[in-house]
């Protein structure tokens, strides 16, 4: 073999050599990062399921404030406990407030009642879609990261937190935001930003949580948006006794 093809040759095993190099270091660090990010799914997945299994020893008061456009129009109190399915059964604790609304001619009572029908019922939706993300579900979980659809980011809560963003975690162009104490396994705080009827109708949505002395993390109070029809659903959670 000639002096040029003996230098060509070499010059392409170097290279080679060097391309190998500098892959298994990226490759290590990429199984690295990908096993750091599934322990930390798994803790959260984990603590989550440990929390509601907590939580379906105790009972709560739940207080509930809609307001349109600003104005307060509805107020309720329910008694709270988890029910075999997993899901909140909510008792009321207040009789009906008799409605001073509809005062007027039959016909000014018909389209007050029929308002008041649509508002209810807009609230009700909100309410049902914000049970669908709270508290989260490991499976749900899970099922976005196998996806990729889970992004975490180290210390962005604060020290010794993490923020973890969820996108299509049940509706598609949805965005759940966590924010997790990796310390104390607690979540901290939950921002949704989902959808009602359709891609426009934007529901917000956002969770703080707080931990019962020696017991479960809760969510201590959530505020509903519905941005389309200017409905806000306040919610405060406390009182929590063993069942």
């Amino acid at each position: 073999m000639n002096s040029p093809r003996r230098v060509l040759l070499s010059t392409i095993l170097f290279g080679a050599l060097a391309i190998l190099s500098a892959t298994i270091p990226f490759v290590t660090t990429t199984r690295a990062q990908l096993g750091d990010m599934q322990a930390r799914v798994t803790e959260l997945k984990d603590s989550s399921a440990k929390n509601k299994q907590e939580l379906a020893h105790y009972t709560w008061t739940e207080r509930v404030t809609i307001s349109l456009n600003g104005q307060q129009r509805k107020q309720e109190r329910f008694q709270v406990r988890m029910g075999p399915d997993g899901k909140p059964i909510k008792t009321p604790i207040d009789a009906p407030a008799q409605d001073q609304s509809a005062r007027g001619g039959r016909l000014r009572q018909r389209i007050v009642e029929k308002k008041k029908e649509e508002f209810e019922d807009y609230a009700q939706s909100m309410k049902d879609l914000a049970q669908q993300y709270i508290p989260p579900e490991k499976d749900l979980i899970q099922e976005a990261y196998s996806k990729g659809n889970v992004a975490i980011t180290p210390e962005a809560g604060g020290p010794g937190r993490i923020q973890f963003a969820i996108h299509d975690y049940i509706r598609k162009g949805d965005l759940v935001t966590i924010i997790f104490d990796k310390d104390r396994k607690q979540l901290v705080s939950i921002s949704i930003h989902s959808w009602i009827d359709d891609p426009t109708d934007v529901m917000n949505l956002s969770v703080r949580f707080d931990k019962l002395p020696d017991g479960p993390s809760h969510a201590s109070g959530a505020t509903i948006e519905g941005v389309r029809k200017k409905l806000t659903v306040v919610t405060q959670n406390d009182n929590y006794q063993k069942l």
